[in-house]
């Protein structure tokens, strides 16, 4: 079951670049019976080694960007051990309580992100040849980029980078989620980026933050159990690169709203299992 659990997680990583990580907390505590703050760092030991090996097949075809995704994970690892230690206070039943609603927002954002023109998202906004960044308009509402394609890294556009990183960072620590959902549309709409480099740059990101949490929660004293974290990143692997081919031919707007309806049922689930409490 761990290696099936797997493979499911490595498709919708594959798929999506983020949010269908979202399956493997829920997948290894309600179907193979593991505590959940132990589930939590299974999780980010499996997605994290996934997305690794998935942000190297799409830096390989040059569809990352490496510059961009640092800056991201660097704040990401600055959250990390604060969502890891938010977790340490809260009981379980609370953490999944609190795990259900976090799916449920991811849920509406990937619908929404779905009804969207992607054209709208992943149109880039460059320089004219015939003048300077500072004869741009560098203060609106997201970054820029130059004639080359290339990001303009002003403050305002570090600033929603950093702090998008750190809530991704938190989410990260506390639930065992690679905070892919966050991180693949702020990068389309406040960096311009194509939802294709997106995803590659959100798996290097998602796999650092991931690291980042995993030496957290060892650090607090959480136990691992190594066999199933092997088994589930051995079914991720092939689940991955099925995702990845998926994703070259379907709808990426399709896609996004059956994942949408999928996270949202088993939200649903989580929290009639945890209504109790």
């Amino acid at each position: 079951m761990s290696i099936l659990f797997g493979i499911i997680t490595g498709i919708s990583l594959g798929l999506t670049g983020g949010g269908g990580a979202v399956f493997a907390v829920p997948m290894l505590v309600y179907g193979l019976g593991i505590p959940t703050r132990q589930a939590v760092l299974i999780s980010l030991v499996s997605v994290g080694t996934t997305a690794l090996l998935g942000f190297l097949q799409k830096w390989r075809r040059g569809e990352a960007e490496l510059r961009t995704g640092l800056l991201f994970a660097a704040a990401g690892i600055l959250g990390a051990p604060l969502g890891s230690w938010v977790a340490h206070q809260i009981p379980d039943p609370l953490l999944m309580l609190l795990f259900a609603l976090l799916m449920a927002v991811i849920a509406t954002v990937m619908w929404r992100k779905s009804s969207r023109s992607s054209g709208q998202a992943a149109v880039c906004i460059p320089l004219d040849h015939a003048v300077t960044a500072a004869d741009y308009r560098l203060d609106g509402p997201r970054c820029q980029r130059d004639a080359c394609g290339n990001l303009i890294l002003t403050s305002r556009c570090a600033r929603l980078l950093l702090l998008t990183g750190v809530l991704a960072g938190i989410l990260s620590g506390m639930f065992g989620v690679g905070g892919g959902f966050i991180i693949v549309p702020a990068l389309m709409v406040f960096s311009s980026m194509s939802m294709s480099r997106a995803v590659g740059t959100s798996l290097m990101v998602i796999s650092l933050v991931s690291a980042s949490g995993v030496i957290s929660q060892l650090s607090a004293g959480q136990h691992l159990q190594w066999q199933t974290a092997a088994l589930f990143v051995a079914g991720g692997l092939p689940g991955l690169s099925a995702g990845q081919t998926a994703a070259r031919y379907l709808s990426a707007s399709t896609l996004q709203k059956v994942f949408a309806v999928a996270i949202l049922l088993v939200a649903m689930f989580v929290l009639a299992k945890n209504a109790a409490w």
